[in-house]
């Protein structure tokens, strides 16, 4: 089991447990504050609530997190050190020593630093080559970026083992070469940042207007297409080279003051204070973590669905978590046919639940034809097959809701094959979270000529994968619940 060390357990180092202990690591935590443990765990509770919903795809078993009273105890053995502290360079620097002092000198030591240039962290350092900067974006357990900031101290073999492992946790590590103060997604920050102090000082918007102004505009255009690729569409078809000619000129004019801050008086901090409680002081700020999320991972799910951006990458973790895992392979790569065979595992995303606060009734249909889905493929009738002309059409299906199912409860299916023989096939499926029985889905179906859409016998090597399992389970008994129907009233 790999080990993360967690140096300073705050919003982001809270977030950072979280990604690690949700993607299978061990998680050390070593920070003084006597509430770390607490805010830990309610970052975490957020976590376990919205990280797994993003994918369609198993998770790691959940590490083991555990806090410590000193640095040397948390840093002792670990793989990655994250190092989360406040933004003081000499703070760092007695940190950097400190942990060097007891740490692997193989393991990784990342700074969640966003203003610092990794030359003045390795400044006096006893390893210099083994720090780097990792600086994420809050929540660090949901937003896929990591900018990975490099030295030339810093082996090519160490950098290229931190991008691996940052991708391993489903992150995105943007990888900068030439160090810069701020690195380069605050930068951008900072500028919009200035230019909304003096929107609100100068009395031309609140700060419900101007978050109005970015998050029904180009707040969405950027989460899906950037800055560059949006202003090239916006130069239609004669791309890139005619938004510059038509936009260029701008430039010029004097819209903005990114180069002059407004002083940061006590009346200008209380008119934007008094303004932030009028727009969010309704909720706390655990609430406005959880519709952050919540609208967080309903973007990024259907960025999924197109395969784009975000959405890209979250496929391409889902391929890596199932690739080699117990929900890929055919009927040879079951060990045990005699039992009901795993067909589905998964993390109910937050989109699956509905006002009630469990899972809507049809995301149990959407489960469980995931998991016939899965058997399909499993006894040969998979994309290739279909593309041949054959397929299962279901005619009945039968659901019964035992218990409530909630964001984020990790689920599994089993599935039992009732009839597997000819044209016919009926499935009866189990759906647990851990021991406990949630629901149950029943399937008829029925084998079908695609060209003729008229039931048909499926092929020789589909009828021979039936034929094992059904020898193979023959010996269990009817499943409870199996063939019933709504009754009628009296």
């Amino acid at each position: 089991m790999k080990a993360a060390a967690i140096i300073g357990g705050g919003v982001i180092g809270g977030g950072w447990a979280a990604r690690f202990l949700l993607n299978g690591w061990d998680v050390r935590v070593f920070d003084p504050d006597p509430e770390a443990e607490r805010k830990i765990n309610e970052v975490l509770a957020n976590a376990r609530r919205s990280l797994p919903g993003l994918s369609d795809a198993p998770l790691p078993e959940e590490g083991r997190l555990t806090f410590h009273a000193d640095m040397a105890g948390a840093v002792a053995g670990a793989d990655w050190i994250q190092e989360s502290v406040p933004e003081r360079l000499e703070i760092k620097h007695k940190v950097f020593a400190e942990l060097q002092a007891a740490c692997d000198p193989g393991a990784v030591i990342g700074s969640s630093t966003s203003g610092f240039k990794p030359s003045e962290l390795q400044e006096g350092a006893t390893r210099p080559g083994q720090i780097v900067v990792t600086h994420p974006f809050n929540p660090v357990y949901l937003l896929p970026l990591i900018e990975l900031v490099t030295t030339p101290v810093n082996d090519a073999t160490l950098v290229a083992r931190a991008s691996e492992t940052l991708t391993e946790l489903g992150m995105y590590p943007l990888h900068v070469k030439k160090e810069i103060d701020a690195h380069i997604a605050d930068r951008f920050l900072e500028a919009v940042w200035r230019e909304a102090l003096w929107l609100v000082k100068d009395g031309i918007a609140t700060t419900e207007e101007i978050d109005e102004a970015i998050r029904m505009g180009f707040g969405i255009r950027w989460a899906q297409m950037g800055l560059f690729e949006t202003y090239r569409v916006a130069g239609g078809e004669a791309g890139m080279k005619h938004f510059m000619a038509q936009f260029g000129p701008c430039l010029k004019w004097p819209w903005t003051k990114l180069m002059d801050v407004p002083e940061f008086t006590d009346e200008l901090v209380d008119l934007i204070a008094d303004q932030s409680d009028a727009q969010s002081g309704a909720h706390s700020i655990r609430e406005l973590e959880r519709i952050r999320d919540n609208n967080l991972v309903a973007m990024m799910r259907a960025l999924k669905g197109q395969d784009w951006g975000a959405g890209a990458l979250l496929n391409k973790q889902d391929a890596r978590l199932r690739a080699g895992g117990p929900l890929t392979g055919g009927v040879d790569q079951i060990g045990d046919l005699s039992q009901p065979i795993l067909t589905l595992s998964r993390a109910v995303p937050l989109d699956w639940t509905d006002y009630n606060g469990h899972m809507n009734e049809a995301k149990y249909l959407e489960a469980f034809a995931a998991s016939t889905d899965r058997f399909m493929e499993l006894i040969g009738c998979d994309a290739d097959y279909i593309a041949t002309g054959g397929s299962y059409f279901t005619a009945e299906t039968h659901i019964r809701h035992l218990a409530e199912v909630h964001a984020g409860a990790r689920i599994a299916v089993r599935t039992q094959m009732l009839v597997g023989e000819g044209k016919k096939l009926h499935l009866f499926h189990s759906m647990y979270e851990g021991d406990q029985l949630l629901a149950t889905g029943e399937s008829f179906m029925l084998h079908v000529d695609l060209k003729t859409r008229r039931p048909s016998p499926p092929a020789p090597e589909i009828e021979a994968a039936m034929q094992r399992i059904r020898f193979a389970q023959s010996g269990m008994p009817y499943p409870e619940g199996a063939g019933l129907s709504i009754r009628r009233p009296g």
